[in-house]
């Protein structure tokens, strides 16, 4: 749904021939670029897109201006799949004015070199007020959700929130689901994981709007239901807490062995009760789904192969990506596998030490390259444990 109100106008559009959104995040219902035009006794266009669909974009605008000349462009972002127009828009219309934040305004060089924005730009900061008619937008200072110059604005006409992107998630409009949850999770842990503290200053704020509609620079525009659920959502998420009951095993094999192991103490789990479990090969599933799953459920199993004096690359990478997400409050339990020298316990044992409120299950379970009668008794002594 991209409907607004008869005042503001969606002139965004879906990109269904990306591959990899940021050059890492597998996109297979492609990816929305959103932004709106707000039509009052001023016109103010809210952020531009992604230069991949430039074309498409300026159509649109075009099409919704109707002859008009637009009075200001609104920036809550600068990455480029929202901003990319920014220089063709105050070329194409001679009145229009930049509003962004001081930190935005800093940016613009390092994307646009040698064009000159001199009295083409307002700064605003949080507090700030622009009025276009009927349409008073007030503006929120969001830095760090998910780069330090981002602000949202809020429409005290309409109760609408332009949330940058902030409830954004992955997938075009034209692939939209009911299910807004599932794309938003791997979006919002993978993108904005890491900035749950400034993600929580932001809801603090928007708790004290009467917000109907949320308007996020990617992903369906949000009231009623799918709103009120995206806010409680982005609340857990944002505390770092467990979102539902569930195990995730998250395991890195070379020859199988380590495979195996990982799937009977999956399969150990599911017969003593456990709600969920979720059994991923880090070297064939989607990072940014497991990443996903990591932060839904409160207990994670590693197990890994043991590889040049370390652990499995594969399984370094998850939990480096864990480390750099702020990764916390969560339960582990290790498993390692080594021919000769098992080393990948240790290794992952450090790098889960180095995670905030993270405890480690005991005891560790090593296995010699293929399970053994001994290796399941262990097992299921760590699966009694972890549904305990």
């Amino acid at each position: 749904m991209n409907i607004v109100s008869d005042t503001i106008k969606y002139i965004g559009v879906d990109d269904l021939d990306i591959d990899l959104f940021e050059s890492q995040y597998v996109v297979p219902e492609g990816m929305s670029y959103n932004s709106f035009l707000i039509d009052d006794e001023k016109i103010a266009i809210m952020d531009t897109a992604d230069r991949r669909k430039g074309e498409e974009w300026k159509k649109n605008l075009t099409a919704a201006l109707n002859g008009r000349q637009p009075d200001y462009l609104v920036v809550h972002h600068m990455e480029p799949d929202h901003s990319a127009l920014i220089a063709w828009a105050l070329e194409t219309y001679p009145g229009l004015q930049l509003v962004c934040s001081p930190q935005a305004v800093k940016m613009l060089p390092n994307f646009f070199d040698g064009f000159n924005f001199e009295d083409r730009v307002m700064t605003v900061k949080e507090g700030d007020t622009l009025t276009l008619g009927q349409h008073t937008l007030q503006f929120i200072g969001a830095a760090m959700v998910h780069w330090p110059e981002v602000i949202m604005s809020y429409d005290s006409k309409d109760k609408v929130l332009f949330s940058a992107d902030g409830f954004g998630k992955f997938g075009a409009l034209v692939n939209e689901t009911d299910d807004w949850a599932c794309e938003a999770r791997r979006y919002y842990f993978n993108i904005c994981g890491k900035y749950g503290a400034q993600v929580q200053s932001v809801l603090k704020k928007a708790a004290a709007l009467d917000i109907q509609t949320i308007c996020p620079l990617h992903g369906p525009v949000l009231k009623g239901e799918p709103l009120a659920t995206a806010l409680k959502l982005y609340d857990t998420w944002s505390k770092y807490e467990p979102e539902s009951e569930g195990v995730l095993i998250a395991y890195a094999s070379i020859h199988g062995g380590t495979a195996a192991a990982a799937e009977r103490l999956g399969e150990m789990l599911r017969e003593k009760g456990a709600k969920k479990v979720v059994v991923s090969d880090l070297s064939r599933e989607d990072m940014a789904e497991v990443i996903e799953d990591a932060f839904r459920y409160p207990t994670i199993v590693v197990a890994a192969s043991s590889y040049d004096g370390g652990v499995f690359p594969v399984m370094h990478d998850f939990l480096y990506h864990l480390q750099i997400k702020n990764y916390q409050k969560r339960r582990f339990a290790i498993v390692e596998n080594g021919s000769w020298a098992p080393s990948a316990g240790r290794t992952m044992r450090t790098m889960i030490e180095a995670l905030k409120d993270c405890e480690i299950v005991e005891p560790m379970v090593t296995i010699r390259s293929r399970m053994k009668a001994a290796d399941e008794a262990l097992l299921e002594q760590l699966a009694d444990k972890l549904v305990s």
